[in-house]
């Protein structure tokens, strides 16, 4: 029990910040090595072991769909804040035309100015609220990744009985050298994914 607990402390703690920064900035990644790798050895029960984290996320089917579905929101609800802003300066240079060309009693002027700072006030709490909509669905949906990957962590590790799991990746080097039969990336990825399509196929 204290095995386990310790492996998943581990990736949980290094891989959940390395992850929040990769949602949006990881771009498509090289293959993990091969886990049949001709020079490698593999792990042994109570070796040490490492995942390189950016590449398990980016070849993770899971975190590429959730990422897509986050994007594509993001994409809808920049258009929608477009949309809105372009009318509402449509709007405020109607106001300011009519204004120059005397076509305003002064008590219109002030209801119709009113009622634009209004509408600027209200454009500016729904972009706000879009952005806090959009920040915890991205805090949603990562903690839905982290918790797939310890979930199969838990499982994985029941199997082969490693001593402990870490995470590596280019922004925290915690394993800076180490053998390739060492590095359970590619088999944590083909495991991963094949659980997560199993489990969408299924729905």
């Amino acid at each position: 029990m204290k095995k386990v607990s310790l492996v998943l402390s581990v990736v949980s703690i290094i891989a959940t910040a390395v992850l929040y920064v990769l949602f949006f900035t990881s771009k498509s990644d090289k293959p993990a090595a091969a886990a049949s790798d001709a020079a490698a050895v593999e792990a042994a029960k109570g070796a040490i072991v490492y995942v390189q984290i950016d590449s398990l996320f980016n070849q993770y089917d899971m975190a590429s769909d959730l990422k897509s579905e986050l994007e594509s929101k993001a994409s809808a609800i920049q258009k929608d804040l477009e949309k809105k802003g372009r009318a509402f300066e449509n709007d405020v240079k109607s106001f300011q035309d009519q204004v120059q060309k005397g076509l305003l009693t002064r008590s219109q002027a002030e209801t119709m100015q009113n009622d634009l700072q209004t509408r600027q006030n209200e454009l500016q709490n729904y972009q706000l609220q879009k952005q806090q909509e959009m920040a915890e669905e991205e805090t949603v949906m990562l903690n839905k990744v982290m918790n797939a990957i310890q979930e199969y962590v838990k499982k994985y590790n029941a199997e082969h009985q490693y001593a402990i799991i870490l995470t590596t990746s280019a922004a925290s080097t915690t394993v800076l050298d180490g053998d390739a039969g060492l590095d359970i990336t590619a088999e944590m990825i083909e495991g991963l994914n094949q659980e997560y399509i199993s489990t969408r196929n299924s729905k």
